[in-house]
């Protein structure tokens, strides 16, 4: 996935963003009485963005390449898709923030996804993913709820409401679950397929 120069210089200005916004999260929770840095592990929106500054780090460098590379461009991408639209539908509005916690807040949540994909859309990079891309990329959701979940019910600690097991039940939030990983999968699907046709009118 080798881009252009307007490619890695729009996924430079990317991982600045994306990084500073993490970087920002953490000083503003360690500055929290209340605040556990630990605890950022646990969400979505924390690794989604690790994975975006990650990727965009890459194709800014020119090193962006290999099998593993497009499994987590993909992961980025629909990541930071889920994260910015669950955040409006289900999270805004949630916490009064203020100071470092709501610029942070608005560079993961809102700056970041626009940014990341609106690059991919406008410049690329394009012509990598495959089928088994796609596949593979489901791994990262589960692997979050395959983290998230266990360490909640030993610590009572939980990112996000929808994923509450102590106060929702397990039920209710396997089914909160199912709901995202099927709007997951549809987003890496649907990238695949744009993707696919991009590149196919690009070189008739």
């Amino acid at each position: 996935m080798h881009g252009s120069k307007l490619t890695r210089a729009w996924f430079a200005v990317t991982a600045l963003v994306a990084l500073t916004g993490l970087v920002t999260q953490v000083v503003a929770t360690a500055s929290d009485p209340d605040g556990r840095v630990a605890n950022l592990l646990c969400f979505f929106t924390i690794e989604s963005n690790l994975l975006v500054t990650l990727n965009s780090a890459l194709v800014a460098l020119g090193a962006a390449r290999g099998r593993l590379f497009t499994v987590l461009w993909l992961d980025a991408l629909a990541g930071i898709v889920v994260t910015g639209i669950v955040y409006q539908v289900a999270l805004a509005g949630l916490y009064e923030l203020h100071g470092l916690s709501l610029f942070s807040d608005t560079m993961l949540h809102k700056v970041t996804p626009i940014l990341f994909v609106l690059g991919w859309l406008l410049v690329g990079p394009r012509g990598a993913l495959t089928w088994r891309t796609v596949w593979w990329s489901l791994l990262y959701p589960l692997a979050w709820l395959a983290f998230t979940l266990p360490r909640g019910a030993l610590t009572g600690f939980y990112p996000y409401p929808f994923v509450d097991a102590a106060a929702l039940g397990y039920g209710q939030v396997t089914l909160n679950c199912v709901f995202i990983g099927l709007f997951f999968t549809a987003l890496v699907t649907g990238a695949f397929l744009y993707d696919r046709r991009f590149a196919r009118l690009a070189t008739a």
